[in-house]
């Protein structure tokens, strides 16, 4: 086996891993870059980023993601949202994936999940493709090098995207699989070549362990005011609907833009870097972002470029729409530098609304930040999972249900505590459609949901004047310097006002359909702002 920079405390052989060819322990960004080029796994792109295509996966399996049901988690997972796998079928896959890791060459990364010390979790990451584990030590915290010494992992993630699983064996789906074992803390995935897999099973993870500690996770990004760490805002949403491009404000400081706790003592970022959306990006609109891409060790994932000059097509969606980069938080010149601030004095509930209906934003009161948490509502974006190849209105209970192992009134209930506690401002933001419902309308400008959002931070909506929106009763400003008038309100948007109002309905019906499920978990003012 190879030296590793830092002898670890337990090797894999320690964990019952052997028999393996060659392996890597904690290799550094440069190293890593140059074995995923040895071994053929993408190329060198321009300022040193690694061009890599993940074949037929450019998005999440969902539906290939199972949890081990044991005895001691059996009463605490919402099995209705979370498929179930028998421990013997997760034994045999285990098996199966050690005799076809044998004599292979392996990665591993020891990192920590939490900037909090007291909440984090330390993970190991065994990876078969030497650029899974360059991207893995990009988005999870990375130790300093006296501290992996002594490393004992909590968890262990093994990867192994030329492993095929087999479903009248192994219980699952496909030959794609990801299975979360809480007992054994271990998450096998095999079939896929899809980064993002790995992050979102640490989310997935902590969004588990976390809230028996009283800490909230968050699918959100994070900022603070400069110089400030108690003026904190957090931006909840799924994939699509901005939380990277809207945390990553130059006028404020980045914390996160993805995965976040809420403790006692306030905000910290899961994470050590950032996995960001690149259909369409632009210097002129997103600076920070756009300039990663360009830095060294940033990866680049199913980006069309020119095979000759190595310049990157950001409108060319051939191979996805989910075309991504992933890079260390340091990239982002105004990115913290601890990952840690204080509890939230704002929180924005982002939505893709591809209907139309939504203004662009409105302040809830806390029942209604509640009702909206709980709800979810956005569209799935084209590349985001398998199959979607247009908006798709969904609801996606506390913005991120693919990765709740938990009952959603849990997350729900530990929120409206921390809001109760902190007296946070809630806002809900629609970055989706306007004049129309996808196909006829346009996306919402973006310059204008960045005025908005200064707006409301600053306190300048503090004193502004509010309608009540006829649909969902929440309070929608008349009128925001930069902003045109019309905008702020979409009926207006619309050529036929009519058929606003019967989008309208619909929508709100859909609502309250979709939010019966929870009447009889949650108290009476969030039920009374359900029914209006």
């Amino acid at each position: 086996m190879s030296q590793p920079r830092v002898n670890p405390k337990f090797r894999l052989e320690d964990q019952g891993i052997e028999g393996l060819g060659r392996v890597h322990y904690n290799l550094l960004e440069p190293s890593l870059i140059d074995r995923a080029i040895a071994r053929g796994e993408g190329r060198l792109g321009k300022g040193g980023t690694f061009l890599v295509s993940t074949g037929a996966h450019t998005g999440r399996s969902p539906k290939d993601k199972f949890v081990v049901r044991t005895k001691s988690v059996e009463d605490q997972i919402w099995w209705e949202n979370n498929a179930p796998m028998e421990p013997d079928s997760f034994d045999a896959l285990y098996e199966d994936m050690l005799a076809h890791m044998k004599g292979g060459e392996y990665f591993v990364q020891d990192l920590y999940a939490g900037a909090d010390p007291e909440q984090r979790l330390d993970v190991r990451v065994v990876s078969e493709l030497a650029w899974h584990n360059l991207f893995i030590r990009h988005l999870l915290r990375r130790p300093e090098a006296d501290e992996l010494a002594g490393f004992e992992a909590d968890f262990t993630i093994i990867n192994c995207p030329g492993f095929k699983a087999d479903p009248e064996k192994h219980g699952c789906r496909s030959g794609t699989v990801i299975a979360l074992n809480f007992d054994r803390k271990l998450i096998l995935i095999g079939g896929t070549e899809y980064a993002g897999e790995n992050k979102k099973a640490v989310f997935t993870l902590l969004n588990y362990l976390l809230p028996e500690r009283g800490v909230m996770p968050m699918h959100c990004s994070a900022n603070h005011a400069p110089g400030d760490t108690d003026d904190v805002a957090i931006f909840f949403g799924l994939s699509g609907t901005g939380k990277t491009t809207l945390s990553a404000d130059p006028a404020r400081i980045l914390i996160g833009d993805d995965e976040h706790g809420w403790s006692d003592k306030g905000v910290f970022n899961f994470e050590g870097g950032c996995y960001a959306k690149t259909i369409n990006l632009s210097a002129a609109a997103e600076p920070e972002i756009h300039a990663t891409t360009g830095k060294f060790g940033t990866v680049i994932e199913n980006m069309v470029y020119d095979p000759d000059t190595l310049e990157l097509d950001f409108q060319d969606n051939s191979l996805t729409d989910n075309m991504r980069c992933a890079y260390p938080l340091h990239y982002i010149s105004n990115a913290s530098a601890t990952g840690l601030a204080g509890v939230p004095k704002n929180v924005i509930m982002l939505t893709c609304d591809a209907y139309g209906v939504l203004p662009p934003i409105a302040r809830l009161t806390p029942a209604q930040a509640m009702y909206h948490f709980l709800s979810g509502f956005t569209s799935k974006t084209p590349g985001t999972e398998v199959g979607v190849v247009e908006p798709i209105p969904t609801f996606s209970t506390c913005f991120g249900a693919p990765f709740m192992p938990r009952r959603p009134e849990e997350y729900g209930k530990l929120l409206q505590e921390k809001i109760a506690q902190s007296g946070a401002n809630c806002w809900l933001v629609n970055t989706g459609w306007t004049g129309g419902a996808y196909g006829v309308g346009s996306r919402m400008p973006i310059n204008a949901t960045r005025t908005l959002l200064a707006a409301a931070l600053s306190g300048v909506l503090d004193d502004a004047e509010f309608r009540k929106d006829p649909n969902f009763g929440f309070e929608v400003p008349l009128r925001v310097t930069g902003v045109s008038d019309v905008l702020l309100n979409p009926r207006q948007t619309w050529a036929d006002q009519a058929a606003y109002d019967a989008q309208a309905k619909k929508l709100v019906e859909m609502f309250a359909a979709n939010f019966e499920q929870y009447i009889q978990h949650i108290d009476e003012e969030v039920r009374a702002a359900a029914i209006g």
